[in-house]
């Protein structure tokens, strides 16, 4: 692999699933959203579809994972953009990525095996951590730490 693009990969969160029907079913079951393209193939194939697909949500929810993990937690994640661009069925393998564009902004993407973007114009805005990339110092324990009274000390 050559140097940049080895620079390139290590600056940057990356996350491929495989998704399946119990992913599909259970993220169904949680959101509430039990809307048969997604969980019934005859109706999805009644309706031009090949079968069922993946919710947009539930591949928006691991592309905010990926972009909070790039941006050093949840807490710092702000805004999430994201364009819904292909359908994504059971079996697929989306590779979720996320790397650091203008200042406070995270440049997304969600491509397939077959190298399809399934989520464009993604992008996400956040807020930097005070200690990211900053050496952190322990700050003195109280108890342990602390000068000693005079007369204080070991066996007194």
């Amino acid at each position: 692999m050559p140097l940049a693009h080895a620079l390139c990969d290590s600056l940057m969160t990356k996350r491929d699933v495989t998704f399946t029907r119990e992913q599909i079913a259970a993220y169904a079951a949680a959101s509430g959203d039990q809307n048969p393209i997604h969980l019934d193939d005859d109706f999805a194939r009644s309706v031009g579809l090949p079968g069922v697909i993946v919710h947009g949500m539930l591949q928006m929810g691991v592309l905010a994972t990926v972009a909070s993990e790039d941006a050093g937690g949840p807490e710092h994640l702000r805004r999430l953009f994201v364009r819904f661009a292909g359908m994504v069925v059971p079996g697929d393998t989306v590779t979720f990525t996320a790397g650091r564009g203008a200042k406070g902004k995270l440049d997304l993407s969600a491509v397939n095996q077959r190298g399809e973007p399934v989520l464009t114009k993604a992008s996400a805005e956040f807020a930097p951590s005070p200690h990211r990339g900053a050496i952190r110092r322990r700050a003195p324990s109280r108890v342990r730490d602390a000068p000693r009274a005079q007369g204080e000390g070991r066996g007194a």
